[in-house]
């Protein structure tokens, strides 16, 4: 063993020797107002080479002789530019472009990427906190533009995750406080939209997509560069946000559709002048359930503002206003503690349209997110990245829910008015370098991360509301405000603060020993406390927890194949419990430790045939230990030191195979176990509930025709598969299946010149279909729209 690695480090050794003989050039290419310029081509004239810009308007060529080279750059719109520069050996040369407007533009001709893989994203620099393109970074994540979000007319949050491979829904949102936002389950684990712009930005209620640039789904434990408040073991997922630029212009849509759904929406940019700019973003929709009662209407605003006073700063303001209500069916709740009554759908498919609702019981979800940042150039090695950010969610309405009594027939409504509200605040200061170190580059984040977030909660008590007999779908419940109002009358939880503050600091390199040989080391060093309660002295006891991360990358195939291998830590910090000796007495407050998270992974990535197929398979290992479970010795006691396993295999495919077809597609399969914790609370052994169907697809196939007199029509066509999944499973209980299936969709679009008109169908066949955990909820029916566009 260890003449191996001595091997490997006497090659790795020769090879950094030999591969320093070579120079390089980067730089960015931006705009009079420091806008970075994306996917512009640069070409070296002497070495016919072609190269574009990522989403920062980065570019970086390696590998490269001494000498000199005429640098060039065109796009429409815009002065073209030539540069003449003279490479020394082993040197790297910054090279930037600004590219200044023309005073009279030619007409743009809407052509709409025929030979572009337009559904790939290259790169974003929230994913490592570094502009890392996609083959050198060692972790793997799925990234979901808005171009594919409108080609599918999508107006909610979980039809633009069915794009990401290897997540579903587990719950739909609910609208109570702390927890109400849509639960997804991502490599055996439960995850929650929590991230906007790579900081904290919490919802709990339903995410409107019109402010959307893109959504990354980080794969894996993610703590060393996004800490514990925000994380699940299995990834996280961020939105980064629509941001102000150089030009003028915008877009209005109309989505009209079953079920009752209007949805208008508005982006409109301005340049005030050549140093700032304003951006709106805006929706208003309203949406009826596919069951007899239930709906949803919001609306949405989203002013964001930038400031370039000089090439070296740059000020940006993202605000996001959302003011919502919605009526929801009660989730219908199989019996955790008591053996299962019920053994299949059958007497539930009667139940499937009904709500057991109605639209006086709502809940409303304010919202408001503000991030401010401001990016300074200190030198020509390194960025000040400083964020400030602030949400806020509340919610005030009735939430309720059936239990089942376990006699095969009888579910319990339980109701509450709930009534609170989450706060965060998180203040980030990053210094981003990208240098060298005697002939080995580094790219490097140095940060410091102060978190705080506070639950307020003054709701009534949960009081039973009538049941409802599943065999005949009787139900005796109140279903009035003014009803319900009068149970509720002398009931009040009291008034509760939970609050907890995390102080971090992380650094972050990646090294490039080579050109194609790169690695990442990572660490974080949290520091957590809270109060459990505002008015009692319940505080959490100091955690400290250090998150390591590490990642080899090596390029056989300099920018077209990787091989990659990464371990990553994510941790979740406990609050302190209540806990008795076994005759009841001594009661105290126990504190706990951090439960811990490490995943191994390795794979393979590629981008190969001129970026037209974008391939990312991997296999990944995560182990979940010093969980919380109770005390075998001690009814009224916990300890820690459970345990659970999940592995799997993840395959996702970004291609433009010909002219004028795009291809999303994905598969996953999962295999999750409980591998330590007291046998009596029936999981040991058994796949967690949370980790939702173990197999996983989707796809989705987009053809617009290039060259012909019907040029602009064009028809997509996908879905998604999720095999079995046991909502219920556990030994004392018994397990309960939601059957597979398979969810078709299809849309026919046209586009001419600025208008876009889109015909979507979701569930083409109208099947039935369910999701849950220990849940069982209906999913919706066939529903048609219908959207019109206009883009200026």
């Amino acid at each position: 063993m260890k003449k191996i690695v001595l091997l490997i480090a006497l090659t790795l050794t020769f090879c950094g020797h030999l591969y320093s003989q070579n120079s390089e050039i980067y730089g960015k290419v931006v705009t009079s107002i420091n806008e970075p310029i994306s996917d512009i081509n640069l070409k070296i004239l002497e070495i016919d080479f072609n190269i574009r810009t990522d989403k920062q308007g980065n570019y970086a060529i390696q590998n490269l002789k001494p000498g000199t080279y005429t640098l060039s750059l065109k796009k429409l719109g815009f002065d073209a530019q030539t540069k003449i520069v003279k490479l020394t050996e082993n040197q790297r040369l910054e090279v930037n472009f600004l590219l200044m407007e023309k005073e009279k533009l030619l007409e743009e001709v809407n052509v709409r990427g025929f030979s572009t893989n337009n559904y790939y994203e290259d790169s974003s620099s929230t994913i490592a906190k570094l502009p890392l393109k996609n083959l050198e970074n060692a972790q793997v994540y799925n990234s979901i533009p808005k171009k594919l979000l409108q080609d599918q007319v999508v107006t909610e949050m979980n039809d633009a995750l069915k794009n990401a491979t290897g997540v579903t829904r587990l719950w739909e949102s609910t609208g109570r406080g702390g927890d109400g936002a849509e639960y997804y389950t991502m490599r055996g684990f439960s995850v929650q939209p929590t991230m906007i712009n790579g900081v904290p930005g919490v919802n709990n209620g339903a995410i409107d997509p019109i402010n959307i640039e893109t959504i990354d789904v980080l794969k894996g434990p993610s703590g060393t560069l996004f800490g514990s408040p925000m994380i699940s073991y299995g990834g996280l997922i961020n939105i980064t946000t629509k941001k102000p630029h150089e030009k003028l212009a915008g877009s209005f849509g109309y989505v009209v559709g079953s079920f009752g759904q209007n949805r208008l929406t508005g982006d409109i940019n301005i340049p005030l002048d050549k140093k700032t700019a304003i951006r709106i973003n805006t929706a208003f929709n309203h949406q009826n359930s596919f069951q007899d009662a239930g709906f949803r209407k919001s609306f949405f605003i989203a002013p964001s503002f930038k400031f370039t006073p000089s090439e070296r700063v740059t000020f940006l303001i993202n605000t996001e206003f959302q003011n919502a209500e919605s009526a929801n069916a009660p989730m219908i709740f199989l019996n955790r503690n008591a053996p299962l009554s019920h053994t299949d759908l059958d007497e539930f498919e009667k139940l499937y349209e009904k709500s057991f609702t109605s639209n006086d019981l709502t809940i409303k979800n304010p919202t408001m997110s503000i991030q401010a940042q401001g990016i300074v150039k200190l030198s020509k090695n390194w960025n000040s990245q400083t964020i400030l950010s602030r949400s806020q969610s509340k919610n005030n309405g009735y939430y309720h829910y059936f239990w089942d009594f376990s006699d095969g027939n009888t579910f319990g409504r339980y109701i509450s008015k709930r009534n609170g509200e989450t706060q965060t605040t998180d203040i980030q200061q990053n210094f981003i370098g990208d240098f060298q170190l005697g002939k080995i580059r580094n790219r490097m984040v140095i940060g410091l991360d102060f978190f705080n977030s506070t639950i307020i909660n003054a709701s009534s008590n949960w009081v039973y509301n009538g049941s409802l007999t599943a065999l005949v779908g009787n139900d005796t419940g109140f279903l009035t405000q003014n009803g319900v109002d009068s149970l509720l009358s002398t009931s009040f939880e009291g008034v509760s603060q939970a609050k907890n503050q995390v102080i971090s600091a992380y650094v972050s390199d990646v090294i490039n020993f080579t050109p194609t040989l790169s690695a990442m080391a990572s660490v974080r060093i949290d520091r957590f406390s809270g109060l459990t309660n505002y008015w009692s002295t319940d505080e959490v006891e100091n955690q400290v927890t250090i998150s390591p991360k590490f990642g080899l990358v090596y390029q056989p195939i300099k920018d077209k194949v990787a091989l990659f291998g990464n371990y990553m830590n994510g941790f979740v910090n406990q609050a302190p419990v209540q806990v008795a000796d076994a005759n009841g007495q001594n009661v105290r407050m126990k504190s706990l430790e951090p439960e811990q998270a490490n995943q191994y992974e390795f794979g393979l990535k590629t981008n190969v045939w001129k970026e037209k197929i974008a391939l990312t398979a991997s296999y990944y290992n995560i182990l979940v230990s010093n969980k919380v479970m109770s005390d075998p010795t001690n009814i009224n006691d916990v300890i820690q030191g459970g345990k659970v396993n999940s592995k799997g295999v993840e395959v996702s495919l970004i291609a433009n195979p010909i002219r004028g077809l795009n291809v999303v597609a994905g598969y996953s399969f999962n295999q999750a176990e409980v591998t330590q914790d007291d046998p009596a609370n029936g999981y040991l052994g058994l796949r967690p509930e949370e980790a939702g169907p173990s197999r996983l697809g989707n796809f989705w196939l987009q053809y617009t025709l290039p060259s012909t007199k019907l040029q602009g029509l064009g028809i997509g066509f996908g879905g998604n598969y999720a095999s079995e999944h046991l909502t219920l499973n556990r030994l004392v209980t018994g397990q309960f299946s939601l059957p597979a299936y398979t969810i078709l969709n299809g849309a026919l679009s046209y586009n001419i010149k600025s208008y876009d008109l889109i015909l979507k169908c979701n569930n083409l066949l109208n099947r039935r279909y369910y999701s849950g955990w220990s849940t069982i909820t209906p999913q919706q029916l066939r529903s048609i729209s219908l959207s019109f566009n206009y883009k200026f």
